[in-house]
C-alpha cells in the first residue's frame, strides 16, 4: 500500500511529536505497518462510525490514534489526522 500524507496531517504530525516526542519511533513502526501490512493486528484498524463514517482509524496507543482513509482498490492509505478521540475531526 502506498501512504499519503495530507497537509493537514503533516502539520498536526509535527506538532503532536513536538509534544510527544516519546511516540516518534511507534509512530514510525505504524507508517511501515500501513505499508507492509495495513491488517497487522498490532495496528488495532477498525472503521469509525457517526460522522467519521467514512474513515479508518489505528491505535498509537490506548491515548492516541491516527485516522485515516483506507482505498484498498487503489492501494492508497490516505493519513489526514492525528490526536485523542476528542481532539481528531
Amino acid at each position: 500500500m502506498k501512504l499519503i500524507f495530507k497537509n493537514r496531517y503533516k502539520k498536526k504530525m509535527k506538532k503532536f511529536l513536538k509534544k510527544h516526542p516519546e511516540l516518534e519511533n511507534r509512530i514510525e513502526t505504524i507508517h511501515n505497518l500501513l505499508e507492509i501490512n495495513y491488517q497487522d493486528h498490532s495496528l488495532k484498524l477498525h472503521k469509525l462510525h457517526g460522522k467519521l463514517k467514512d474513515f479508518h482509524s489505528v491505535s498509537v496507543n490506548y491515548k492516541f490514534r491516527i485516522i485515516l482513509i483506507l482505498m484498498i482498490i487503489a492501494d492508497k492509505i490516505i493519513l489526514v489526522d492525528i490526536g485523542t478521540h476528542a481532539e481528531t475531526y
